[in-house]
C-alpha cells in the first residue's frame, strides 16, 4: 500500500453488488487507511490479467456471482500465482465461509452486506490485522 492510496481490485458479475461494495465502504475504509483506488473487474480472465499485471492492497470478490464465481477465482489465482493479496469473499451464508476459506479466502463478509462489516474488514485487511 502507498501512503497515497490503497488499491483494491473488487470483482463481481453485478455492478449492483459492486457499486453496493463501493457506496458500503466509501472512499476509505477507516480514517486510519488511506484511501481507496477501486478496480472493477466483471470477469474471471479480467481478474487474472489485473493481478498478473498490477499491484493491489486486497481483492474483494464476489462469491455469489453467477458465471465463474470469486470461490473459483481465488483458487486460481493461488495456484497460479506466487504471492495474491488478501482476499475478501462475499458469501450468501454464513455457512459457506469454510468452503471460501479453503479456496484462498482470508476473510468473508456475508450478505446482507453491512455497510459497517465492510468497512470494519476491509480496514483490517488494509492494515494487515487479518
Amino acid at each position: 500500500m502507498t501512503d497515497q492510496t490503497a488499491r483494491v481490485l473488487l470483482f463481481s458479475d453485478d455492478i449492483d453488488t459492486r457499486k453496493a461494495v463501493m457506496e458500503g465502504v466509501g472512499a476509505r475504509a477507516s480514517k486510519d487507511t488511506p484511501p481507496i483506488e477501486w478496480v472493477e473487474k466483471a470477469t474471471k480472465d479480467a481478474v487474472v490479467d489485473a493481478v498478473r499485471n498490477e499491484d493491489f492492497d486486497a481483492l474483494v470478490l464476489d462469491g455469489e456471482a453467477t458465471k465463474e464465481g470469486g470461490m473459483s477465482i481465488s483458487r486460481e489465482l493461488h495456484g497460479t500465482f506466487e504471492t495474491v493479496p488478501p482476499v475478501v469473499m462475499l458469501i450468501a451464508r454464513q455457512q459457506d465461509e469454510w468452503l471460501a476459506t479453503s479456496f484462498g479466502a482470508d476473510v468473508t463478509i456475508p450478505d446482507p452486506l453491512d455497510p459497517i462489516v465492510l468497512q470494519e474488514t476491509l480496514a483490517q485487511v488494509l492494515a494487515g490485522d487479518l
